[in-house]
């Protein structure tokens, strides 16, 4: 059988593979995917706070703004990446492979980047879609690649840096020579950059509410239970025959002792009624009226001050998020509510029946449904 040859990087002369392209691309790239890990460290550092960390309550779409940035950035550095990735592809056939050990360090933090890169993004846009085809825990998982990915990147612009100044300044003027065949530079990167600008708007709906008539790949719109969209149902969470126990009782503990509320006794209190988005760690965010007892009213009913942080437990057991803690932020809010009702009707089942925590600025996973007890640390 006779051997294809091995093409030569030399051969590979179309205007997409160019120093200039790959730089541009890869600044877009660098800008994109630095939005999506900052934000998505905001949101780790508010699931997860150190002792360091402070999260206001105020302004109460924050959260909805950062997280829908982090979704949005990472769906546009798909094609970014896909792109920079086509661009530089014809340095695999370089010759000789290994040329000195700070080309093979650079070559290997190229694979580095690479992979971490295509893995993040992927197994992001497998969250948005709520798509789990592994074993390992995405939430971990994604954050420690996070940073081999950033850390990459940094060493790779470092290492670049003379290479990216010089594509990235005007060229002299030179003599005229024949174009390569196929795509010219500018379409390559006019294409590259509609594509980017199109997968945004198609999925953005998500979180913009005044992309939601075009966007149409978007996830998550406003239709589903009292017009809002269910992540975890009451089946799924195993608490539906709990949840509609007659006997079910809210346990409020502070230091001075215990107290127990029945669904009629927390409604028979004063009511507040706030419009409040809840935003998702997946992108989707959407508003709603919500109607309970606010939680700064119901501390001060058993003698604890508003401000005061709040252990939360839910009915849920087994579940990751079956406990939450309210900072003294949002302990303070009067805008963060025990909510009894959602869209002026009784909060249906899968939304939390018989209360569940509703605070702003605070991603969905944290507000608490299904509230069995709550414990003022």
């Amino acid at each position: 059988m006779k051997r294809l040859p091995i093409p030569e990087e030399e051969r590979f002369a179309a205007a997409s593979h160019s120093a200039r392209v790959t730089s541009r691309i890869g600044l877009g790239l660098a800008i994109t995917f630095t939005v999506c890990f900052l934000t998505g460290l905001v949101s780790h550092l508010i699931q997860h706070p150190p002792t360091w960390f402070f999260w206001p309550s105020r302004p109460i779409w924050l959260y909805r703004v950062t997280q829908g940035l982090h979704v949005v950035s990472g769906i546009a550095s798909i094609p970014l990446l896909l792109a920079k990735l086509w661009s530089v592809y014809p340095k695999l056939f370089g010759r000789p492979l290994v040329r000195s050990v700070p080309h093979a360090l650079e070559r290997l933090s190229i694979l580095v980047l690479s992979a971490a890169t295509f893995f993040e993004l992927t197994t992001g846009l497998f969250n948005v879609a709520q798509n789990y085809p592994w074993t390992f825990y995405f939430p971990q998982v994604h954050y420690a690649v996070a940073w081999v990915a950033i850390g990459s990147i940094l060493v790779h612009v470092a290492v670049k840096l003379p290479v990216l100044r010089r594509a990235l300044t005007r060229e002299p003027a030179e003599a005229p020579v024949p174009p390569p065949a196929g795509l010219s530079r500018r379409g390559f990167l006019r294409t590259t950059w509609l594509t980017a600008g199109v997968s945004v708007v198609a999925t953005a709906g998500a979180t913009v509410p005044l992309l939601r008539n075009v966007s149409g790949l978007s996830w998550r719109t406003d239709h589903g239970t009292q017009g809002l969209p269910v992540n975890r149902t009451a089946s799924a969470a195993g608490v539906r025959q709990a949840a509609q126990d007659s006997a079910w009782r809210l346990s409020v503990v502070t230091p001075a002792g215990a107290r127990t509320f029945s669904l009629a006794e927390l409604r028979a209190l004063p009511q507040t009624t706030a419009e409040l988005p809840i935003a998702c760690v997946e992108g989707w965010s959407q508003s709603a009226s919500w109607r309970g007892v606010a939680v700064p009213d119901l501390l001060r009913i058993v003698g604890a001050p508003p401000g005061s942080s709040i252990r939360v437990s839910s009915l849920e057991r087994y579940g990751p998020y079956g406990v939450s803690v309210l900072p003294g932020e949002h302990t303070a809010d009067a805008l963060t509510l025990l909510a009894l009702e959602l869209n002026g009707e009784v909060l249906d089942l899968d939304h939390g029946f018989p209360c569940r925590v509703i605070a702003p600025n605070r991603p969905g996973v944290l507000q608490t449904k299904w509230v069995s007890k709550l414990e003022v640390l």
